[in-house]
């Protein structure tokens, strides 16, 4: 029974062999189409420096694992994530992580909503987070926007010999918050004594006043309501911009327009009062005894200074060290 078996399976086997052999001669070869979609490290030298194993010298990449690196990115800002991925290649690729960049973006933009912001990402920058972050005009919070105004007032003439004049220096103070509030105040303090307070648990003996902005593209409405006997609701139009990509350091002052509102209008100095003055001209008043007035003077840029810059900015210098300087 064996022998049958043999007998009979023995020349197939060998005539289908005969058979493949026969082929391979019609069938030109290509074993580098087995390599397609596999990365090939090239084998160095022997004894080369790259043919031993690659160890990371840096002691933080070597102990810290990926996972504690990713949180520790995770909760810095926005500006450290940049300075971060200065430091080396690996931090560099870890910084470009969309979720970063994701959660900046809808905490700078959250007044617009998740849905109006996903669909900006969509339509104007392709999808990506971090250039909708670049290139989207946004107001910064991590700071003051501080404008620098100087007038020349006249003295107290002496003997009618003298006539001196007087070199008066007063600052604009802006702080603004991701939900849609924001700070002022006008003082002829220094950036470092005024960041201090510039808080809402800032008492009102310290004048800081609290309003509401909008951001529609680069311009920005803010208005805000000084209290008192005859309120008077300031509202400032601006324009924001940048000296570099994605800086957004800079806001021109557009217009500056005080007018009276009614008491009746008005129920406490939290109220949003940009929503009543919406729509109002540059020459329309709710008082008769606060008439509307456009200011056309202390109409400087505002400066943008961050927090950890309060102390060495040159606008902490004093008046006559300061003739040299332009906004930009």
């Amino acid at each position: 029974m064996a022998s049958s078996d043999f007998g009979l399976t023995g020349p197939a086997e060998l005539e289908s062999a005969l058979r493949v052999k026969n082929l391979q001669y019609f069938v030109t070869r290509r074993p580098w189409l087995d390599l397609y979609g596999i990365n090939v490290r090239p084998v160095a030298p022997y004894g080369s420096i790259s043919r031993k194993p690659y160890v990371d010298p840096a002691p933080i990449h070597r102990y810290l694992p990926d996972e504690l690196l990713f949180e520790v990115f995770a909760r810095m800002t926005s500006y450290d994530l940049g300075r971060a991925s200065c430091v080396c290649r690996k931090w560099r690729y870890t910084v470009r992580n969309p979720v970063f960049w994701r959660n900046a973006c809808l905490k700078a933009w959250q007044v617009s909503g998740m849905v109006e912001n996903y669909k900006i990402l969509q339509s104007k920058y392709d999808g990506s987070w971090r250039k909708m972050w670049l290139l989207r005009p946004r107001i910064r919070t991590d700071g003051l926007y501080v404008s620098r105004n100087t007038y020349i007032r006249a003295g107290v003439a002496e003997w009618k010999i003298t006539n001196p004049v007087h070199i008066v220096c007063y600052f604009r103070y802006m702080r603004f918050f991701p939900s849609g509030r924001f700070l002022y105040k006008n003082s002829s303090q220094k950036v470092k004594d005024v960041a201090k307070y510039m808080n809402f648990r800032a008492s009102k003996a310290e004048s800081v006043f609290s309003g509401h902005y909008t951001l529609s593209d680069d311009k920005v409405e803010a208005a805000v309501l000084y209290p008192g006997m005859r309120p008077t609701v300031l509202r400032i139009r601006l324009r924001l911009r940048g000296t570099t990509t994605g800086a957004n350091n800079r806001m021109d002052l557009l217009s500056l327009v005080t007018s009276g509102v009614n008491d009746d209008e008005v129920n406490g100095p939290d109220e949003d009062i940009l929503g009543i003055v919406e729509g109002w001209q540059d020459d329309e008043t709710h008082n008769p005894d606060v008439p509307a007035v456009s200011h056309k003077r202390g109409l400087t840029p505002f400066v943008f200074v961050p927090f950890e810059e309060v102390e060495t900015t040159v606008l902490n210098l004093s008046v006559e060290k300061m003739d040299y300087f332009v906004p930009g």
